[in-house]
C-alpha cells in the first residue's frame, strides 16, 4: 500500500499537528510504515544547538519511519510569521521542485506519508506559488482540518470552495474543537457536515 494525505486548515492554530499526528498513530497500529512530513515551517526553538520547529518534531515523535530532516522539513524559518515572509527576510526562496523532490524520496521509504501544510490552504510560498500549489503538485488527496469556534462555517466552506476549485481531492475532513466553550457545537458540525455531504467525515 502506498498512499499519503495532505492536512490542511481553515486558519493557523486549528489543529494540523494534532490531526497529522492522529492519523500517523493510527496508521502506525495498522503496522504501516508512516512517516509525518512538514515541507515548510516558521518559528522554531533551539534544540541540542539546533533549531528546529515543534510541529516537526511532534511528527517526528510519533512516526515510525526515520529520515533525514532536510527531507521531513526541507524548509524551516526561525521567525513565527508568514512562509514567504520568513523566507524572504532569510534570503532564501520557497521552490515546490525541491518539496516535491523530498516527497518523492519519503514515499519511497514509507507505506505511507503525512503532509501538513502551514497555515491554511492559500498561504502564499513565494511571489508565484501557494500552498494550494504545492497541494496540486503532490497531488494527493487532502484532508481539511476545521477549527470549530465561531465563524468556522464560512471559514470551511470557504476553504472547500477554493480546494475544490483546483485539480485535487477533498477525501475528507475533521471537525476541532479548538473552543471549549463554543455555543451550538454539534449544530455547526452538523451543518458543515450537510455542506459538504460528498467528503467524508474523519473522527480521529
Amino acid at each position: 500500500m502506498k498512499q499519503a494525505f495532505f492536512i490542511t486548515g481553515t486558519d493557523t492554530g486549528v489543529g494540523k499537528t494534532y490531526i497529522a499526528c492522529k492519523l500517523i498513530q493510527q496508521y502506525v497500529a495498522q503496522d504501516y510504515k508512516v512517516i509525518g512530513m512538514k515541507p515548510v515551517a516558521a518559528g522554531c526553538e533551539l534544540v541540542d544547538g539546533e533549531w528546529v520547529n515543534d510541529d516537526v518534531l511532534q511528527l517526528e515523535a510519533v512516526s515510525n519511519v526515520k529520515a533525514p530532516r532536510v527531507l521531513t522539513n526541507p524548509y524551516s524559518f526561525n521567525e513565527p510569521i508568514a512562509p514567504h515572509i520568513a523566507a524572504e527576510l532569510a534570503g532564501k526562496s520557497i521552490e515546490i521542485a525541491v518539496i516535491k523532490q523530498a516527497f518523492d524520496a519519503l514515499s519511497e521509504l514509507a507505506d505511507i506519508v503525512i503532509v501538513e501544510g502551514a497555515g491554511g490552504f492559500l498561504v502564499p510560498l513565494n511571489e508565484t506559488d501557494s500552498m494550494a500549489d504545492l497541494a496540486n503538485q503532490l497531488n494527493i488527496p487532502i484532508i481539511l482540518v476545521v477549527g470549530m469556534k465561531l465563524g468556522c462555517i464560512n471559514h470551511a466552506l470557504l476553504t472547500a470552495e477554493a480546494i475544490n476549485a483546483r485539480s485535487v481531492n477533498l477525501a475528507g475532513w475533521v471537525a476541532n474543537p479548538i473552543e471549549p466553550k463554543m455555543q451550538y457545537y454539534n449544530n455547526n458540525v452538523a451543518t458543515i457536515a450537510k455542506k459538504l455531504h460528498l467528503v467524508k467525515q474523519f473522527n480521529l
